[in-house]
């Protein structure tokens, strides 16, 4: 017996209902430009930091990336990156320290221990820190928080004074250390909301499964939650790191900025990208103000590797990302 044909549903071959729709050729064609702006406005930024960075290589008379010096108005402008690289570098690494561990437990209690009557005043209150003006947290660090860590300086040049790195000779603690902790507290938020939204997202069967054998609390969290979780850890960690490097009003209100590199992390020395992008703009001339594009640029150049690095560890990871670019 013969079989009559019948009509194939390849979707590939046949569009979705309403795709040729006017409104759904408006909203692709809106999508899409939006797309291409953002590209642009993007290549033109990079643009214009690279023009104004050569006219300023092509003044100075030091080495850009190892003189321990930055006299750009001076005739002839000698400038370096060297102190800035290292002060940006360290004050983010001491943030990522203190705040990853912290922003990992608090996720962790608000989403698998707390009440849901405390984990949703906490989530909020979460929420509202990230909301809290970078000046804020730099008229707080100033006021409050740099007359307040004389008693730990001193207690950390007792028992690792021998170190060298947390040797303290006394003085205002404007230190990177101290940028550190103000860095912290700032990215603390970023790091807890995305490491919460990712550990909600654990498989409750595989959860549910742990505890039927026998599992605690700690090791369903080690075995289910925390290897699923993994790589939003790290890509919350980077989007942080991201804030942390870029910081401006706050680390130039606690920070004393020298050009010299303090291998104690409690005196003063060193200074940042953005810290001292606000504090020389000002007084900057011609060759300075390139000068200042030109480690703007640097700095520029660091962020779109750490956000990019986070978006390629989100995208491994499908049951996170949702969706692949």
């Amino acid at each position: 017996m013969d079989i009559a044909p019948t009509a194939s549903a390849d979707p590939q071959k046949s569009p979705p209902k309403g795709a040729t729709r006017p409104g759904d050729r408006i909203f692709l064609g809106l999508s899409r430009g939006s797309g291409i702006t953002l590209l642009v406005i993007m290549a033109a930024i990079a643009v214009f930091l690279t023009w104004r960075t050569l006219v300023a290589l092509a003044a100075n008379e030091g080495n850009f990336l190892t003189t321990f010096e930055w006299s750009a108005n001076a005739n002839p402008p000698v400038f370096g990156i060297a102190v800035l690289a290292y002060g940006t570098i360290v004050s983010s690494i001491i943030a990522m320290v203190l705040a990853v561990p912290v922003a990992v437990g608090i996720a962790l209690f608000i989403s698998h221990y707390a009440p849901r009557r405390i984990a949703t005043p906490l989530a909020y209150v979460v929420d509202l820190l990230a909301a809290v003006p970078s000046i804020i947290y730099g008229l707080w660090g100033a006021l409050f928080l740099v007359p307040h860590l004389t008693g730990l300086y001193e207690w950390l040049d007792q028992f690792l004074g021998w170190t060298g790195v947390f040797a303290y000779s006394g003085g205002a603690p404007r230190s990177l250390f101290t940028v550190g902790i103000l860095l912290a507290i700032m990215i603390l938020p970023i790091v807890t909301n995305v490491s919460r939204e990712v550990f909600k997202q654990s498989p409750k069967m595989q959860e549910e499964a742990a505890l039927a054998l026998g599992a605690t609390r700690w090791e369903v969290v080690r075995m289910a939650v925390l290897p699923f979780g993994r790589s939003g850890v790290i890509s919350a960690s980077m989007l942080g790191l991201g804030r942390a490097l870029g910081e401006t009003m706050a680390v130039a209100t606690v920070l004393s900025p020298n050009f010299l590199i303090n291998v104690s992390l409690l005196n003063p020395g060193g200074g940042t990208f953005a810290q001292n992008i606000a504090a020389g703009f000002k007084e900057a001339g011609d060759i300075g103000r390139d000068a200042l594009i030109a480690s703007g640029l640097v700095l520029f150049v660091i962020t779109l590797l750490v956000n990019g690095a986070a978006r390629v560890i989100i995208a491994r990871r499908k049951e996170y990302s949702g969706a692949n670019a």
